[in-house]
């Protein structure tokens, strides 16, 4: 292990307190994957670390330390910070805490880390919400090695096509089934053809196409997840029922 990391590119996941006056950080870097750090002091007033550590902020990091646990040394902005609001906000939330329950520490993700900065950018403009966490989601299980084979039927090998019907089977893929006349409430398990075309597009024109690629990836995640609740998910509904 790298006694030293110097000005490494890195967001902010998660921060806690951590003993009298210092933050335990939670870290998606470039080369690095996650990496947890104390940041010393960084609870005292008018601390500028603390006013750096914030989610959103593309940060340049060194930490020091030859344990998993880091010191945080240096903390410099790479750039302003990216202001996200409501449902954008929640959505930031959401991503990051993906990344803190799911990715083990010090494991390099280049094409991960770079996917969360799109991510996180778009949520800034005025891109679609949908599609932007559809992407990320697919690029998380694909880094993860639970990606999702949306264009072959695992078990024929023939193409997934928009008149088909299909059966998702977790760490295997997609098989077509069977299907007669129309579904108004389908399965958990069961998506249509041009439902898996739409999500493998990123494409939700179509409300119906929006609503079961979230429950696809949602399952998809949850294996993943366990049984614990997403507390960005729990924060979100919250908010909403005060609204």
């Amino acid at each position: 292990m790298s006694a030293r990391i110097e000005l490494q590119p890195a967001w902010v996941l998660h921060t806690r307190p951590y003993q009298n006056s210092s933050l335990l950080v939670d870290f998606l870097s470039l080369d690095y994957g996650r990496l947890r750090a104390v940041a010393r002091g960084a609870r005292r007033a008018g601390s500028r670390t603390r006013a750096l550590l914030q989610p959103f902020h593309p940060l340049l990091i060194t930490l020091a330390g030859r344990h998993e646990l880091k010191t945080l040394t240096a903390v410099e902005s790479s750039h302003g910070a990216l202001s996200l609001q409501g449902t954008r906000l929640f959505s930031g939330l959401y991503l990051n805490e993906l990344l803190v329950r799911l990715l083990l520490s010090h494991e390099e993700h280049g094409d991960l880390y770079r996917s969360y900065q799109q991510a996180i950018i778009a949520l800034s403009t005025e891109r679609d919400v949908a599609s932007t966490l559809r992407r990320f989601e697919l690029a998380l299980l694909e880094t993860l090695g639970y990606g999702l084979n949306l264009a072959v039927d695992c078990r024929s090998g023939e193409p997934i096509i928009a008149q088909g019907h299909y059966l998702f089977l977790e760490e295997e893929g997609f098989e077509r089934i069977a299907h007669s006349g129309h579904v108004s409430s389908p399965d958990q398990l069961t998506f249509t053809g041009a439902e898996l075309c739409a999500l493998r597009h990123c494409d939700f024109k179509e409300a119906a196409h929006g609503r079961a690629a979230m429950r696809l990836t949602r399952l998809a995640l949850q294996r993943l997840l366990g049984d614990k609740p997403l507390a960005s998910r729990e924060l979100f509904l919250s908010a909403r029922a005060r609204e």
